[in-house]
């Protein structure tokens, strides 16, 4: 009798398993609102279509953004320094929207609902800005540079940025993380695809960087910025229609309500138990079986931020089970644990933000020196000054690929890990990068301030725009390391209801990072001007941009230092991974190595 239990058992694990092949049982749905067929959903045959909008989107936007500070400069007549600042604004505001976008997407909207109503919003901004260059009354002015521009042209033409900077604010987060929705987590496999969809989802992301700041900046270089504005508004065009040809191939998750709920609840639980003793084994805390638990998956019980564990200790005595069980005095292990994910990230948050001040000099500063220099190469073609950009991409695109296809299966072998390396160890290596690349941007600018005061004219346009080359590939490969790390970090260690506000997390470190940068760029201005000679002059000659590179490369090398510290101390996402029908065990979700059963 016993032995016909134990292979009825055995057949049902099978079948089971073989169930779990065909279908992704991870909440996701098709387009019909079905368990998803593994066969025919998801991974690289949907997430594909997801790269080349990206693609789409990312060619549009540094169209824009790596000539803004141009535009500003040359014919809307702003100062450097007030150009400086405007960009880093803009850039600011579109880096920190997608915590409202992403919050949205997660909450309420769900990922594909929220990138077709931000695409749409970014494409109207585009025609707006189309109009503020075509339409007669609306131009900057009868030519295409004049002393004093229209206010009507200003206010449209900063409306029409904006725009753009709330499109994208929804469109970044929720693509992203749609796309890496794609993969199941709990199939081997997949799990080991959606770490290279991270590193692809970047090599098309620069891929439509290089065609923006090569094509598109030179038709507005050489052309009209009116005629770059209509190819860039045909572009998103066709971007949402291939967004829309995708829909049967997408695995798509419901939005699960707000994920900042739980968290409070749990803070609320935990401090009206604040005088009861910690339990001192987990067993003794509440969770909800696996089936019963819709927001993603179960979460093992770690020993950090231990005060927090008290909302989840059953109170008994004295209270009915209705008053016991409500969620504002007892939360689950899991939601207690999602809430010590979100205060363990706030440290690497914060010591990431070094290095994103460094890559806001890429377009500002760094694109404004091209224009200083001698940009003529074979035949008298004059290179467009924010085309020098497209040598950071080129950086990250190279770091990316070789990373991907030649480091990480060797250091798999070599470490055990999925990952080769782990992700905060990634992160840090590009930090390694940006302080380089401020040394030697430093050191780059010296030399053509030396030219200038050696040339009779006082200009440096006898020095090659190429001696910048070094410092955009140096900050691209550093790019290809830290951003995409944090990508992946900030998308695998949020909770599973909270990706697209983890992506969200991420951005918001770079848009974060360009208002310090302004803000650093005001004291710096603050103090030196005190001194007798700002840093920070009307134009390039006039500055000390070789001080403040290097002031930049000493906070960042000693930010470093903090950020090994707190990395050290990290502890990852433990989840729990069914096995068989009855065993299940808890796995570290950064590398897939298993970490205890339950």
């Amino acid at each position: 009798m016993d032995r016909r239990v134990e292979i009825e058992q055995i057949n049902k694990e099978e079948f089971a398993e073989m169930d779990e092949q065909k279908w992704v049982y991870d909440s996701s749905l098709d387009h019909k609102g079905r368990v998803p067929l593994r066969a025919s959903t998801g991974v690289w045959k949907s997430s594909l279509f997801i790269i080349m909008i990206e693609f789409a989107e990312r060619l549009s936007y540094f169209g824009i953004a790596t000539s803004l500070i141009i535009y500003l400069t040359k014919i809307l007549q702003e100062d450097l320094k007030t150009a400086a600042k405007n960009v880093n604004y803009w850039a600011g505001v579109t880096t920190l929207m997608p915590l409202f976008g992403g919050f949205l997407a997660d909450a309420y909207l769900g990922r594909f609902s929220t990138v077709l109503t931000s695409s749409v919003l970014y494409f109207l901004g585009l025609i707006l800005l189309t109009m503020s260059r075509v339409v007669p009354s609306l131009r900057p002015c009868g030519n295409e540079v004049c002393d004093e521009p229209r206010k009507a042209h200003e206010a449209i033409f900063f409306l029409a940025i904006y725009m753009i900077s709330i499109g994208t604010g929804g469109h970044k987060p929720s693509l992203e993380s749609f796309g890496a929705d794609q993969f199941d987590d709990d199939h081997p496999e997949e799990r080991k695809q959606k770490m290279s969809f991270f590193n692809w989802w970047n090599f098309g992301l620069c891929s439509g960087i290089l065609v923006g700041v090569t094509f598109i900046v030179y038709i507005q270089d050489h052309v009209s910025w009116a005629l770059a504005d209509m190819i860039l508004t045909a572009v998103m065009a066709f971007s949402i229609v291939v967004f829309c040809i995708g829909r049967p191939f997408y695995r798509y998750r419901k939005a699960a309500g707000s994920p900042l709920t739980p968290m409070l609840q749990v803070l609320v639980a935990a401090i009206r138990k604040r005088n009861l003793p910690c339990p001192s084994t987990s067993a003794e805390l509440y969770e909800v079986p696996k089936s019963e638990y819709a927001r993603g998956r179960l979460l093992c019980h770690t020993g950090k931020l231990k005060f927090l564990d008290k909302a989840a200790i059953r109170e008994e005595k004295g209270r009915s089970a209705e008053e016991a069980e409500n969620p504002w005095r007892l939360a689950t292990v899991t939601k207690v644990e999602e809430m010590k994910l979100v205060i363990n990230m706030i440290p690497i948050w914060l010591t990431t933000l070094p290095f994103g001040i460094c890559v806001s000099q890429t377009a500002t500063f760094f694109i404004k020196q091209g224009m200083t220099l001698n940009r003529k190469i074979a035949n008298g073609f004059e290179i467009p000054p924010a085309s020098i950009f497209v040598l950071a991409a080129v950086g990250m695109i190279v770091s990316v690929t070789i990373y991907d296809r030649i480091l990480v299966p060797i250091l798999r072998r070599a470490t055990g890990n999925e990952r080769g390396i782990n992700i905060l160890q990634r992160i840090g290596i590009g930090m390694v990068f940006s302080v380089t690349t401020m040394v030697v941007a430093a050191l780059v600018e010296r030399k053509r301030l030396s030219v200038v005061q050696e040339s009779p004219l006082k200009t440096s346009t006898s020095m090659s725009v190429f001696w910048l080359a070094p410092q955009f590939l140096i900050i691209g490969i550093g790019d290809g390391f830290t951003l995409v790390g944090l990508q992946e970090y900030f998308y695998d260690q949020v909770p599973d209801s909270m990706r697209s506000l983890g992506i969200a997390f991420y951005l918001s470190v770079l848009g974060a990072a360009n208002f310090l940068s302004s803000f650093l760029i005001t004291i710096v201005d603050h103090i030196t001007a005190k001194t007798g000679k700002s840093w920070f002059a009307k134009d390039l000659n006039g500055s000390r941009l070789d001080y403040f590179y290097a002031l930049l490369a000493t906070i960042t090398a000693v930010n470093i230092g903090v950020y090994a510290f707190v990395a050290k101390r990290y502890s990852y996402k433990s989840v729990q991974r069914k096995i068989t029908v009855a065993v299940a065990d808890c796995y570290d979700a950064e590398d897939g190595a298993t970490a205890a059963k339950v």
